[in-house]
């Protein structure tokens, strides 16, 4: 599909500036990256269990992020299984940061051999009747490979949260838009990205993250209320879309990331705010108890409480 880009979309570009002493300790970081590529994937994932124990008993900060997380939101597991559910998240975790490279510099072909999909023809059966897709993913921590396994299949389009490190940031936009892919930064607003899926464009959209009341509206996740973006059943209204839910988990035992695509959400939207975000919610706890320990629990998912409520972190 060629369109032209739109003057809002984000294009990485190189800087010389990202030569200077203070930026080859992430040069070093991306070299080290790229060797990992050649060792087998089971030493990749022995070290991810070492490193992610690692950073277990070292960083509390994070722990108590995720052990309180993990508790609001499988509050029927037993302490036992609350605590490896707790370790297992940080090895995946690490199992991620040691894959980068693969979605930065990996070959073709060798993503093609890590990375699978399941329910593509969901996408390609309603892209092919004319029909406009939102793909609902989520904070896990397989984000990456199905960002990298979207865009080497379709057209994608999607927003862009810029990192404050300029180096880090030109590296994870030059990894979002390795493939066929548009994104746009929160200044850009929601415009263009539907203007984008009307044409064609699939959209990648990320509703998890609590980022304060604004535009927010407060709906059960996983039993607890949690201030929620509620913008995505106006995206689906605006784009005539549906909306899919889509997860990526990493499979141990073959050794590849999955991509999921599940249902398409049914009556979407209803036009209602709360009903639609609830509905959001639900198709993300969906997504999120297929591999539980690899959904990014170290974020702050419930930092925004109703109106006299106890804060959790």
């Amino acid at each position: 599909m060629k369109q032209k880009i739109s003057s809002l979309a984000f294009i990485p570009k190189f800087k010389v500036a990202y030569c200077l002493p203070q930026y080859w300790p992430i040069w070093l970081g991306v070299v080290l990256l790229y060797l990992l590529l050649f060792l087998p994937p089971s030493w990749v994932n022995l070290l991810a269990r070492k490193l992610g124990n690692k950073i277990y008993t070292s960083n509390g900060k994070q722990r108590q992020f995720v052990e309180t997380n993990l508790k609001l939101c499988f509050s029927e597991l037993s302490q036992e299984q609350l605590d490896v559910l707790a370790r297992d998240h940080f090895t995946s975790q690490a199992r991620s940061m040691l894959h980068y490279g693969l979605f930065l510099l990996g070959p073709k072909w060798l993503l093609n051999k890590r990375i699978q999909f399941v329910g593509q023809e969901q996408i390609q059966s309603r892209l092919e009747a004319g029909q406009r897709v939102i793909l609902l993913t989520s904070h896990t921590v397989g984000l990456e490979a199905a960002v990298t396994g979207i865009t080497m299949h379709y057209p994608a389009t999607g927003p862009f949260k810029e990192i404050k490190n300029p180096l880090v940031n030109y590296l994870v936009g030059k990894s979002r838009t390795r493939f066929n892919a548009i994104v746009y930064t929160r200044e850009a607003g929601l415009r263009p990205i539907i203007k984008d899926v009307r044409n064609g464009y699939v959209m990648v959209y990320l509703a998890d993250e609590d980022l304060g009341e604004d535009a927010a509206v407060f709906v059960p996740f996983f039993g607890v209320p949690k201030a929620t973006i509620a913008v995505l059943g106006r995206l689906a209204k605006s784009c005539r879309a549906d909306v899919l839910p889509c997860v990526s988990c990493y499979d141990e035992i073959t050794n590849r990331y999955v991509i999921q695509v599940l249902p398409a959400l049914e009556n979407f939207p209803q036009g209602d705010v709360q009903q639609d975000a609830l509905a959001m919610n639900r198709a993300i706890e969906a997504t999120v108890r297929i591999c539980p320990q690899q959904y990014f629990w170290t974020l702050r998912f419930f930092k925004t409480r109703p109106p006299g409520e106890e804060r959790f972190y």
